[in-house]
């Protein structure tokens, strides 16, 4: 499959969004990133900065020293899109900082509708992005079966155990960043995989600077490399990629699935259970295994305030420039 003309837009930096508005989808990055299951990615996808994303992250590289001695600091900004980039990260680190405690009590308290909140927005963002791709094919389907498989695959793994080390979380944060800007793979699922979770969330409560330091290192070289090869594959083969993009919505699914009963616990370091192995079941079957309350109500209904979340910031989005 050759670049299409809906290729081309890869290369434009689309609309100029405000600095708050960037500002924003950066804090709804960051709750997203926080929690297993969800992408950051999908959030940038649907609220239309995902391409500028991108090419403000591929524009750092070996030319920004020669720009900096011809053109000075304002020439540097300008070509890294640097306050787009700067609204962004500050918006994703506020919301990290702040909303891990608040999110994982949430989850800890109420799961099901957290869970059905989540379901609902990638739910609605499959359709999103599905509708992204100019003309579905036999290509565009068996990436979308592709994405789908893999995807479904992952989320069916089984955590590891790992040593804690400073070199493991720097190679840690450079798999989970790749996950991170992927719409449809978690990397907060990808660190659960790693049995590396809640390390990283016990850092990010605890503040500790050296573990955060080689842990955003390792994010930032992974983010570096993986980006190009995303922009590349946007460039020349934009309808396959979304397909399999889709696709990896499609499969993340299960993850999502609210209502799970667990089939084996283990001890994370600080002594307290954490599920290892779930099985999705359906809302009756969960009250029968667990005794807790499906709440399906109320989690139906948080479902259905996802899918219009997404709506509302997809029709946001489409207004150019308007935030």
């Amino acid at each position: 499959m050759v670049a299409s003309s809906h290729d081309e837009n890869i290369t434009d930096a689309g609309p100029q969004h405000r600095p708050v508005g960037v500002f924003l989808r950066g804090m709804a990055m960051g709750a997203a990133d926080v929690v297993p299951g969800v992408s950051g990615g999908t959030i940038a996808f649907i609220t239309n900065i995902y391409d500028e994303l991108l090419g403000a992250i591929n524009a750092v590289d070996h030319r920004l020293w020669r720009i900096w001695r011809e053109g000075g600091f304002g020439a540097l900004w300008s070509h890294v899109n640097g306050t787009f980039l700067l609204a962004l990260v500050a918006g994703i680190l506020v919301s990290v900082f702040s909303l891990a405690r608040f999110i994982s009590h949430a989850l800890e308290t109420y799961p099901e509708p957290v869970w059905g909140f989540f379901f609902g927005l990638i739910l609605a963002s499959v359709v999103h992005v599905a509708r992204t791709v100019s003309r579905w094919r036999g290509g565009t389907w068996l990436a979308l079966a592709l994405g789908t498989a893999v995807a479904y695959a992952i989320t069916v793994m089984a955590p590891v155990a790992v040593t804690l080390s400073l070199p493991v979380f720097f190679f840690s944060g450079m798999l989970a960043i790749c996950a991170m800007i992927l719409p449809g793979i978690s990397g907060s699922f990808i660190l659960l995989l790693l049995g590396m979770y809640q390390p990283v969330l016990a850092a990010v409560k605890g503040f500790e600077l050296a573990i955060l330091t080689v842990f955003a290192a390792g994010c930032g070289l992974g983010l570096l490399a993986f980006s190009r090869v995303l922009w590349w594959l946007l460039h020349h083969y934009r309808d396959l990629t979304l397909a399999l993009l889709t696709g990896f919505m499609v499969g993340s699914l299960n993850k999502i699935w609210p209502w799970k009963h667990t089939l084996v616990y283990h001890r994370d370091r600080h002594g307290e259970q954490v599920p290892l192995i779930q099985e999705n079941v359906m809302p009756w079957a969960y009250e029968a295994l667990t005794g807790r309350d499906a709440m399906l109500v109320a989690t139906l209904l948080w479902l259905v305030v996802g899918v219009v979340l997404v709506l509302g910031l997809e029709y946001l989005g489409g207004r150019r420039g308007s935030v």
